[in-house]
């Protein structure tokens, strides 16, 4: 079986290139350790969007896996592209999620500390009175 082509399409170039950049802007993270960023994650990120990068370039290995899982019809294009919409909505919103769980952390410490230093300085009041 043949899986590359010479002449690609415009939609499987922007796929390779979007696939790309979310590929390195994981790797970006790991290395720095950035927005909670595990090896799990890493790793997932790796999969999916190495996967939809594959399947893009090389469209007839998609047909090829269909037909011997049984799956007929050409629509691979539509589904890849929802398969893409999906998965950048999904990690945009666990950014999201994490920035919030980070935010709410920090907000929350400082509360604590606010509180405690109220208190230091209400018994220190009281200790001089």
């Amino acid at each position: 079986m043949v899986f590359f082509s010479t002449s690609f399409q415009l939609y499987q170039v922007g796929v390779a290139l979007l696939a790309l950049f979310m590929i390195w802007q994981g790797v970006r993270k790991y290395l720095r350790r950035e927005g909670g960023q595990t090896f799990l994650k890493f790793f997932v990120r790796l999969i999916v969007w190495g996967g939809m990068a594959l399947i893009a370039l090389f469209p007839r290995m998609s047909n090829s896996i269909a037909s011997m899982i049984g799956i007929e019809g050409n629509v691979n294009a539509v589904i890849m592209i929802g398969f893409i919409l999906v998965f950048l909505m999904l990690f945009k919103l666990l950014s999201a999620i994490e920035r919030l769980e980070e935010q709410i952390t920090l907000l929350i410490r400082a509360s604590a500390v606010s509180d405690l230093r109220k208190k230091e300085h209400n018994n220190s009041e009281t200790i001089s009175s």
